[in-house]
């Protein structure tokens, strides 16, 4: 599950990237949910950690789907994909 995390966090922050680039901002409308996904299992993966284990891996998870799903939604507003 921490691997999951991580992997998801990877490629949510790999989407919004593309998504940066002219003319692909909607791709954002996939790239949010699917970081919502991410933020949710890195979530239940930061919690179920046991003692002696490392929170690094869902902890990173968490950061990059959170900065995803904040950069893409201002990339919504400010490309006029929100009405």
């Amino acid at each position: 599950m921490n691997i999951a995390s991580l992997v998801f966090g990877l490629l949510s922050v790999t989407g919004m990237i593309v998504a940066f680039f002219p003319c692909l901002g909607s791709l954002n409308w996939l790239n949010i949910p699917f970081s919502l996904v991410g933020l949710g299992i890195s979530w239940v993966a930061h919690k179920k950690i046991e003692d002696g284990q490392s929170k690094t891996l869902p902890l990173i998870g968490l950061v990059l789907c959170a900065i995803s799903v904040i950069f893409g939604f201002f990339r919504l507003v400010a490309g006029g994909g929100v009405v």
